[in-house]
């Protein structure tokens, strides 16, 4: 396939007048997922939310994902968040007091709060000097004792890419499940259960897909969907067959409630059919480069320090300026048309801490981000 930027600019009007770099917080969605979500509210207002929805087809949306995540149709659901994924099936988790859970030293706190407020006894995995998890190390942890591996793909501050498929066999050979956060990857890298082999998938719509807020997706494999129980199914995924019986659904969608926006639900399957489009390989080799050439240029700015690990590295780039604190530099970027976030240390507590770091600036450049804005944004670090 051959990336054509100036075709995904004109979809993206939002990138014409600003450096947009938060697409690894909230990115700007092309016109087709607007075109799909301002479409439908428009038929709700004529005809009405349940008229529209019976129109609306809602299923199309399982195959799609299935192909942009290498697993089965019957294994997919959707959710209002990447949370709400993750919080979704780890409920489902029967955990008891001797079961143990191992997280890496990047995990999120969106992911590790719940962790220790379920009283789980979570273990931290080492990384290796490069700043991925340590599989040697891993495996030296595992026993019989360990339910489930919690794993980062791409943390939320910075952009290296955690080895999967490495860490998944180790699991497996306990009989541990592994939950893979890619709230961070689906979108700008390849993700696919089947290659993997790992159990759940958990992401969001509005970060690298491009789609709505308010839209996330959770992947359950079939062979681990015995061992996830949904805690609080409702007239969606169950059916109440008797005054005192109920029946669940025997696929993924047993995770889904039954009231959702039908609007952003459509413009999340507009936004993975424009990435399918474009091809994720081509996606994932356009972003890549473009942080690339960030880092490389933020590299050679005085006081100015690239934080980023990671032998294999992917579309966000964290640095900070000496003199200028994380939350000042990224307003003054902000009022001079460069738009970027900050990552702070309560979201990766383990990480940050070992590192030393209290915050830093974020950027995330997507594939329609051009050279030349690029260019800006580093002779702006280094002036502002």
């Amino acid at each position: 396939m051959v990336f054509d930027l100036a075709a995904v600019r004109a979809d993206t009007p939002g990138c014409l007048d600003q450096v947009f770099l938060d697409s690894a917080g909230s990115s700007l969605p092309p016109r087709p997922v607007l075109d799909a979500v301002i479409g439908h509210l428009r038929r709700e207002a004529e005809i009405g939310g349940y008229r529209a929805g019976d129109d609306a087809d809602l299923d199309q949306g399982y195959p799609l994902f299935a192909e942009l995540l290498g697993c089965e149709p019957d294994e997919v659901a959707f959710t209002d968040g990447a949370t709400r994924s993750w919080l979704t099936a780890f409920a489902g988790l029967d955990l008891g007091p001797d079961d143990r859970v191992l997280v890496t030293e990047v995990e999120y706190g969106g992911t590790a709060i719940p962790l220790l407020n379920a009283g789980a006894r979570i273990e931290v995995v080492p990384s290796t000097p490069d700043g991925e998890v340590d599989v040697d190390a891993l495996r030296g942890m595992l026993d019989e004792r360990v339910k489930l591996v919690s794993l980062v793909h791409v943390p939320t501050n910075g952009g290296l890419v955690n080895p999967v498929r490495e860490v998944v066999a180790a699991a497996h050979e306990v009989g541990a499940l592994v939950f893979l956060d890619a709230c961070q990857s689906v979108g700008q890298v390849p993700v696919s259960a089947a290659e993997t082999g790992v159990d759940v998938i958990t992401g969001a719509g509005r970060k690298w897909l491009r789609g709505p807020r308010g839209t996330g997706f959770l992947v359950v494999r079939a062979a681990a969907r015995d061992r996830l129980r949904p805690r609080l199914p409702d007239l969606h995924g169950g059916e109440w067959t008797d005054t005192d019986q109920i029946k669940l659904r025997e696929d993924a969608r047993v995770f889904e409630l039954w009231e959702n926006s039908v609007a952003n639900r459509l413009g999340l399957y507009a936004a993975a059919r424009y990435l399918l489009d474009l091809g994720v390989d081509v996606v994932a080799a356009e972003v890549a480069a473009r942080a690339e050439r960030l880092r490389a240029g933020l590299a050679e700015l005085p006081g100015v320090t690239v934080h980023d690990l990671g032998k294999h590295r992917c579309g966000i780039v964290t640095f900070s300026k000496a003199g200028t604190p994380a939350d000042e530099l990224r307003d003054r970027l902000r009022q001079a048309g460069v738009t970027v976030t900050v990552s702070r240390r309560s979201s990766t507590r383990f990480d940050m801490t070992r590192r030393g770091l209290e915050s830093m600036v974020r950027a995330s450049p997507h594939y329609f981000v051009s050279d030349e804005q690029i260019d800006r944004a580093v002779e702006l670090v280094g002036t502002v």
